[in-house]
């Protein structure tokens, strides 16, 4: 299945999108518009939302610590974690 959001972040693009789901509320709801440009995971910081693969699946979300051997922990805004990752393609820069 194609990924137009991973195609865009690596060919250097800045973009609008959204996503349904509320594990971001109240940071971003559900179908709320967002601009996201593309990022490494050394450039984030905790805290910040980041477009990322976390085994195997993709989702936008905080960062709940940084770790230089293995990444960035990242999970949603109700306390859960998905796991650490270094596949971080694009940061929030916008919430619209």
């Amino acid at each position: 299945m194609r990924n137009y959001k991973l195609e865009k972040l690596q060919n250097g693009e800045i973009f609008v999108t959204s996503e349904k789901g509320n594990s971001m509320t109240p940071l971003i709801k559900s179908g709320q518009k967002h601009k996201l440009a593309p990022v490494k995971w050394e450039y984030c910081n905790k805290k910040d939302i980041v477009y990322c693969k976390v085994k195997g699946n993709f989702y936008t979300h905080l960062v709940k610590a940084k770790n230089d051997d293995k990444g960035l922990l990242i999970g949603n805004n109700k306390g859960g974690t998905n796991g650490w990752t270094k596949q971080v393609y694009g940061r929030v820069i916008e919430v619209l």
